[in-house]
C-alpha cells in the first residue's frame, strides 16, 4: 500500500509541474513586415547575425525574394542596461495588394519562371497575414524611407496591426540613401515609435534593439 506520504509526495510533484507549465515563459514571437523590397529579409539577417552568428536567408534586387515566412528562433537580444528579451524572429513575404507576373520580366526572367514567381509571391502573402492573425505578439514594420509611406498596403497593414493590438515598431530602412526621409514617415505614423536605420550598413541598429526590449518585451 502507499503510504500517505508517498501520495502527498506524489501529487506536489504534479502541482509542481502543473506551476512549471503554467508560468513558463513564452518566447516573444516578432514578424518582420512591410511591402517588397523593403529590406525586411537584410534586418532580419542582420538581427540574427548580431545575436547567433547565423542568417535567415537570402537577399535580392528582385522584388518577392521572400515567397515564404522563414523563422529563427531563441534570439537574445540585450540592451545597454543589461535588460534582455528572447524572440523568435519571423521574416515574412513582402505584402502587396497587386502582384502582376510582368513585373519579374523587367528583371530578365522568362515568363514560365515569372509567372511562377508571381503565383508563389500570392502564396506568400496569404501566408504572412495568417501569421499574423495566428501567431505573431509584436511586429517590426519595414518602410523604404526613399519611397512615400502613404502607399495603401501600409495604411492598411498598420489599420490591421492596430486592431490586434499588437506593439508595432515602425522601421524606416535605407538612410544610407541620397534621397531617404525618414522624417516623412514619422509624420505619417506619429502614434508608433519610428527607428531609422541602414540595415545594410548597420546603423541605428543599437536603438532599433533598444526600442525592441522597450516594447516587445
Amino acid at each position: 500500500m502507499k503510504t500517505i506520504s508517498q501520495s502527498f509526495g506524489r501529487a506536489k510533484k504534479r502541482f509542481s509541474l502543473f506551476l512549471a507549465r503554467f508560468f513558463k515563459k513564452k518566447r516573444t514571437r516578432i514578424g518582420i513586415y512591410g511591402p517588397p523590397n523593403a529590406g525586411k529579409t537584410t534586418l532580419a539577417n542582420r538581427i540574427a547575425r548580431d545575436w547567433t552568428g547565423d542568417a535567415v536567408g537570402p537577399v535580392s534586387e528582385i522584388p518577392h525574394e521572400t515567397r515564404r515566412a522563414r523563422k529563427k528562433e531563441n534570439v537574445v537580444i540585450s540592451g545597454a542596461n543589461g535588460s534582455t528579451i528572447t524572440i523568435d524572429i519571423v521574416d515574412t513575404p513582402g505584402v502587396t495588394t497587386k502582384i502582376d507576373y510582368h513585373e519579374f520580366l523587367e528583371y530578365g526572367m522568362e515568363k514560365n519562371e515569372a509567372i511562377i514567381r508571381a503565383r508563389e509571391a500570392t502564396e506568400g502573402v496569404a501566408e504572412a497575414m495568417h501569421w499574423l492573425r495566428e501567431d505573431i505578439d509584436g511586429v517590426v514594420y519595414m518602410l523604404d524611407s526613399t519611397l512615400d509611406p502613404f502607399m495603401q498596403v501600409n495604411i492598411m497593414m498598420i489599420g490591421i496591426i492596430e486592431s490586434r493590438k499588437l506593439p508595432v515598431i515602425i522601421v524606416a530602412n535605407k538612410i544610407d540613401l541620397v534621397d531617404a526621409a525618414p522624417a516623412r514617415i514619422r509624420s505619417a505614423f506619429p502614434q508608433h515609435p519610428v527607428v531609422a536605420i541602414s540595415g545594410l550598413e548597420g546603423r541605428n541598429t543599437e536603438e532599433l534593439y533598444e526600442k525592441m526590449i522597450e516594447n516587445f518585451a
